[in-house]
Parts: C-alpha cells; structure tokens; sequence
C-alpha cells in the first residue's frame, strides 16, 4: 500500500513538473498563442505545480520515516533527494513572493525540482526495515 502511494505521489509531481514545463507551455508557443498570454498562464500554473510538489514531498518525507525511520531523510538518497526538492521549492515559492523580477533564478529553480525529482525516479521505493528477530538469535 505505501509503495503504491509514494509511487502515486511521485508521479504526481515529477511527472506535473515535466509536462508543464517541457509539453504544455512549448505547445501553447506553437498553437501561436501571444507570448504575454502564455507568460501569464505558465505564471499561474507553475505556483500551483510547486504547491503540489511541496504537499507531495511532505507526504512522501512522512512515508519514508514511517516505513524506515526519521534518520533516513539525511542518511539515505531519497531522504536527501526529498529533503533538497523541499528546500528549493520553499526558496522558489518565497522568490516568488519576495523577488517577483528573478525569473532566471525561479526558472533555474524550477529546473532543479524536475532535475531532482528525476534523480528521485531513479530511487528504489521505500520498504519496511527489516527488523531483526529475537528467536533467531
């Protein structure tokens, strides 16, 4: 069940990040829609894609210290890969609000969760910690 919600919510973002990025904003260029109009539609929608990738990590951090144990955020790949996507998409959000004019920083930013977000494709899902038996011994 939880390696099926991670691999839900992984889609969910990674695969937002990439299709609005690299599928619907170069296909409204070509449909020949004004190039403000499609600055202002890629302006609203790419917020709301971070919103959800934030929401989406936050769950995925949750299910990782679930399933193995709070030190794997920092001691395993994935914990890092998400602890990262976390960091840049709360430093693009606050760009966002706070240096509204930083379009190569938000752009470069944005580029980074889809970047990390691939790396983190490539991760084995999650599974419980094996734990050791006592009647073994």
């Amino acid at each position: 069940m939880a390696a099926g919600i991670w691999m839900l919510l992984q889609t969910l973002w990674v695969g937002g990040i990439w299709i609005l990025h690299f599928m619907v904003v170069p296909g409204l260029y070509s449909v020949g829609l004004a190039s403000l109009l499609i600055e202002e539609i890629a302006g609203v929608l790419m917020p709301q894609m971070v919103l959800i990738t934030l929401v989406c990590v936050l769950v995925q951090a949750g299910l990782l210290v679930r399933l193995r144990r709070l030190s794997s955020l920092w001691g395993e790949r994935r914990g890092q890969f998400l602890l990262a996507v976390l960091a840049i998409a709360s430093a693009l959000l606050a760009s966002l609000v706070l240096w509204p004019d930083a379009i190569r920083w938000q752009l470069f930013s944005y580029l980074l969760l889809a970047f990390f977000g691939l790396l983190l494709v490539l991760q084995p899902v999650p599974r419980t910690v094996a734990k050791a038996d006592p009647a073994v011994g």
